[in-house]
Formats: C-alpha cells, sequence, structure tokens
C-alpha cells in the first residue's frame, strides 16, 4: 500500500507520476535522452544500466520494467539480462559494457567511490567521454528513480508480461510522449 494517496491502477513510478505530471515530464524528457536518444551505446545497452542499477538498488519495480524494456531492444533475451543483473562479469557483453557496469554499479554506492582506475579500464575497452559521463548520469538518475519508486511504496504487479506489453510501449513511443498518453513508465 502506497504511503501517499496515489492514482489507482498506475504500478510503480507510473503512479506518482501521474500524481505529480509537472514533475513527470521533464524526468521523462532526461530518460528520452539518455536511453533513448542518439547514442554511441544501443539503446539495450543503456537500458542495461539502468536495470542493473536498479537491481544493485534492490528496486524491483525498475529493475522489472528496464529489464523487459531491455530485453526487448536485445530481441527477447530476457535471459540476458538476467545474467547481467546477477554477474555481469561472467554475462556475454562486451568489455566495455562490463567496464561500464562497474562504474554504474560504483555510483550507485557512492559517486566519489568510482575509481581514476575505473575509468581507465573503461577508456581501455573503447569507452568514450560521452559513454563514462552518460553511464554516471544514468546510474545517479535511476537511483533517484528507485528511491522515488521504493520511498512511496508504490506497488508492481507479478504478471511478467506486463512488464513485456509496457516494454513494446515504451521501446515504440519512448518515456516523455508515454506520459503523454497517460501511459507514464
Amino acid at each position: 500500500m502506497p504511503h501517499i494517496n496515489l492514482p489507482e491502477g498506475l504500478p510503480g513510478i507510473r503512479g506518482p507520476m501521474a500524481f505529480r505530471p509537472e514533475t513527470a515530464k521533464p524526468l521523462n524528457e532526461l530518460v528520452d535522452v539518455l536511453l533513448r536518444g542518439p547514442h554511441s551505446l544501443t539503446a539495450g545497452e543503456r537500458e542495461l544500466i539502468a536495470t542493473y542499477v536498479s537491481a544493485q538498488n534492490d528496486c524491483r519495480y525498475c529493475q522489472t520494467i528496464h529489464g523487459a524494456i531491455a530485453a526487448h531492444h536485445l530481441h527477447g533475451d530476457e535471459e540476458l539480462v538476467i545474467r547481467v543483473k546477477c554477474d555481469p562479469e561472467r554475462a556475454p557483453i562486451s568489455d566495455k559494457l562490463k567496464a561500464l557496469l562497474v562504474i554504474a554499479g560504483k555510483t550507485a554506492e557512492s559517486g566519489k567511490a568510482v575509481t581514476a582506475e575505473d575509468v581507465a579500464r573503461a577508456r581501455s575497452h573503447g569507452a568514450t567521454d560521452l559513454e563514462i559521463h552518460d553511464t554516471v548520469l544514468i546510474a545517479a538518475v535511476f537511483c533517484l528513480c528507485n528511491r522515488y519508486v521504493d520511498g512511496l511504496a508504490t506497488w508492481m504487479p507479478e504478471d511478467p508480461n506486463f512488464y513485456r506489453q509496457r516494454a513494446a510501449i515504451v521501446a515504440q513511443h519512448g518515456y516523455a510522449a508515454s506520459t503523454l498518453q497517460g501511459q507514464q513508465k
């Protein structure tokens, strides 16, 4: 049961966003830029970063919805998403993404936990300054989103098909556009 009176029927972050749409709009626009905008990392890779951070923060809703969106972008590979959440160093992903996930995980712990060695490792695997910057910002934004969802004790559906269907909508229309349609993230 949510800690405040949120609109009924909207799980996870969707309830608080409907409660306060004037804050939802800029947040969704930022997430669209970070996860969907033109980038050298694929949308699937960026969603994996969001999923990984949400798993590190134990936010069930965010790791489930963003895991579903990542899988959607990765041709339905839900097993890969699980492997990245549980053990990214052994997951079948690029060394560059593994290094970026280290940075993301440390950012989730504390921004000060990210070391020059972590950044050097990412660079040695081909990460650009933009990719390193956006990895840190994705991690920071998802720490905010995870605390938003869990701090208000929002609810989440148990049916995996809910997340698959929602993932298809977000993948096609984006976060901000989904908000305009009354279908926030």
